[in-house]
């Protein structure tokens, strides 16, 4: 089982990616929306969260582990590999890279957390493979609360992309980074205002890539769910869990998802995960 999770909903910009490249894995996906958003936390706390979040999908039976927050890779990826030395993860990298190597304005405009942006995985990756670009940031203060309340082309929603985006257009960006699993909802919003001249680069397909390599390197096929689907004409088993409002997380689900599903709820207690 593939266990995926993030602060809220934004994870499932890229369980919708693994799900079109690995149809036949099952999946438990956790959104820790009683803590969202992660952007504005403290590193240490975005950090307990991860770890006691992994233990728990390990419980259910999760064998490897995608960090769909580019909040918790930046604050929890390098410890949790330490922690959980036999367990593969899939971390989120602000997809600098290749920004940096097809821009030809050599402006790029990066949209993340200030999480994301104050954590080592980021200047790391500025420092390996953008010096000689200009990057443009912006933290856009409110998107992920807009995007977690399902409006998706609301005027504040326009509002906020606007102020970050307008000044890099200005600028002479020609690539935009979302650096926020949550974003990719709102790539047609941000095409509308960036106009087609400039590419918005979505990492969620990267990492369905990377977690089929990993399934793959380490044999981890769930070879049940591919015998369910071509024998029994099964669909295989995907699960959803919220430490918010389940009944809030189910409503979304068939508009950010493209499938609806049962969501089950969980609560923290003194720094654990329990059943509602």
């Amino acid at each position: 089982m593939i266990g995926i999770f993030d602060s809220g909903v934004g994870g499932l910009s890229v369980l919708r990616e693994i799900r079109k490249q690995l149809p036949n894995e099952p999946v438990i996906f956790f959104a820790d929306q009683a803590h969202v958003p992660y952007g504005s936390r403290s590193l240490e706390e975005v950090r307990g969260f991860s770890v006691e979040i992994t233990r728990h999908l390990l419980d259910q039976g999760a064998r490897v582990i995608v960090v769909a927050c580019n909040t918790a890779s930046a604050a929890a990826l390098h410890h949790l590999r330490q922690t959980f030395p036999d367990i593969p993860f899939v971390g989120m990298e602000p997809a600098v890279k290749p920004a940096a190597e097809n821009s030809h304005s050599r402006v790029v405009g990066v949209l993340a957390t200030p999480a994301t942006f104050q954590g080592a995985l980021y200047a790391s990756v500025v420092e390996r493979f953008a010096q000689d670009v200009t990057l443009l940031q912006h933290t856009c203060p409110g998107l992920v609360g807009q995007i977690e309340a399902g409006e998706l082309d609301a005027p504040e929603t326009r509002r906020i992309l606007e102020n970050a985006l307008l000044p890099m257009l200005a600028k002479g960006i020609d690539t935009v980074v979302l650096g926020c699993t949550h974003y990719p909802f709102v790539i047609p919003l941000i095409e509308q205002i960036a106009g087609p001249d400039v590419r918005v680069i979505d990492p969620a397909p990267a990492v369905a890539r990377q977690t089929a390599r990993l399934l793959e390197v380490n044999g981890l096929h769930d070879l049940d769910a591919y015998w369910q689907r071509d024998l029994l004409n099964l669909s295989p088993r995907l699960r959803f869990q919220t430490s918010g409002d389940a009944s809030r997380l189910e409503d979304l689900l068939p508009r950010l998802l493209g499938e609806p599903g049962k969501v089950e709820s969980l609560r923290w207690q003194d720094g654990q995960l329990n059943s509602a």
